[in-house]
Formats: C-alpha cells, sequence, structure tokens
C-alpha cells in the first residue's frame, strides 16, 4: 500500500436478523353468546375482524336469548383478532360462531389451528358440549375456560368437568371475557397444552 493509497477499514460484523414471531392459530370456541367475541375483542392488539349481524326476529325464536336479553349481534362467520405473546410468538385468533347451523364452517376455521379455548356459560352448559366433542374427536389440544358472568359462576370446576366429561389432562379454569389479562392467562395455557402434547 503506498502513502497516498487510504487505509482499507475492516467491514463491520452484520447485525443479526431479527426474526418476526412465529405465527401460531388458536381457536376460541364455545356456544352461543358465552363471550367468544368479547374474548377476541378484549385481547386483540389490533382492530378484531368481527362479523356480527343483527339477531332478527327468526333467529330469536331459534336462539335462546333467555340468558343473554340485552345481546342484539351474533356472530355469522368468524371472529378474528391476534396478539403477540412475546417477540417469538404471535398468536392469531379465530373465533367460530356459536350456533349449531353455522357448524358447517369450523373444519375450515379450524385448519392448522395448534389448539382451542373452549368458553362456557356455567348456566347453560350443554352449550359447549358440541365444541368439546370436536376437539377431542379431533385430538386437538384445549382448555375449557368458564367465563365468569358478573363475577360469579354457577358450578364449581369440579362440576364442571364432571358435567362435560372432560378428562383430567384437560384443563378448567375461570376466567372472565372482558378482562384482557385474564384472556391472555386461558390463551397461555391452551398453548401450555399443545407444547405439552408435541413433546410426549
Amino acid at each position: 500500500m503506498t502513502p497516498t493509497e487510504p487505509a482499507t477499514r475492516p467491514s463491520a460484523a452484520p447485525s443479526a436478523a431479527v426474526r418476526p414471531p412465529l405465527p401460531v392459530k388458536m381457536v376460541i370456541a364455545g356456544g352461543f353468546g358465552v363471550g367468544k367475541t368479547t374474548a377476541v375483542g378484549s385481547i386483540s392488539e389490533i382492530e378484531p375482524l368481527t362479523t356480527e349481524a343483527a339477531i332478527t326476529e327468526v333467529a330469536a325464536g331459534v336462539d335462546d336469548l333467555s340468558h343473554t336479553p340485552r345481546k342484539t349481534t351474533t356472530t355469522v362467520a368468524m371472529d378474528f383478532g391476534c396478539i403477540t405473546v412475546d417477540p417469538t410468538l404471535k398468536l392469531y385468533l379465530f373465533g367460530t360462531p356459536g350456533q349449531e347451523r353455522f357448524g358447517f364452517m369450523w373444519d375450515d376455521i379450524v385448519e392448522g389451528a395448534l389448539g382451542g379455548l373452549v368458553i362456557v356459560d356455567t348456566r347453560r352448559l350443554d352449550d359447549c358440549y358440541a365444541a368439546v366433542d370436536y376437539f377431542e374427536h379431533r385430538q386437538i389440544p384445549f382448555a375449557v375456560a368458564v367465563n365468569a358472568f358478573d363475577g360469579r359462576v354457577e358450578h364449581t370446576l369440579d362440576e364442571v368437568r364432571w358435567a362435560l366429561d372432560v378428562s383430567e389432562r384437560v384443563p378448567v379454569i375461570v376466567f372472565d371475557a372482558r378482562e384482557r389479562g385474564s384472556v391472555r392467562d386461558a390463551l397461555l395455557v391452551v398453548l401450555e397444552q399443545a407444547l405439552a402434547r408435541t413433546q410426549a
């Protein structure tokens, strides 16, 4: 190198590439009016996509509104939202419609899901049987989340487990669909179930 040639600087080490968080699909299921749309809306970091339609007189004659007299809309396709759990993991949430007449959509909504959260209203446990059966028959990890309407539940968790006849390995918890932290904790329970299944 001659005195007039500039010294060559060593190139800077390339910065470590920041990987985007791993996308994970999670399904939120349950009967009519149990709090699925509320749960998605409570935790989603984006404006949730909802497919709510007004409850018509015809629908009101089909769907039991006795425990949800102030409910004026219902999900007719699905709800969608997402939440970044940490820099490595992002949950994409898909809420199913609660009425049996929309059951034909479930296979498409659940396709590729890592797990499911079945929301239960203890005043009408029979409304969630279909969701529990769906996840059991397809061997998809899930947890049962009892929504504490008005801050209370009608039955103990042991009674709920017995009534739903779910395995001891299925978590049964209480949560509040209106509270972001409570919904997050319920989803983390499902995530733990799914991870345990993959490592078994």
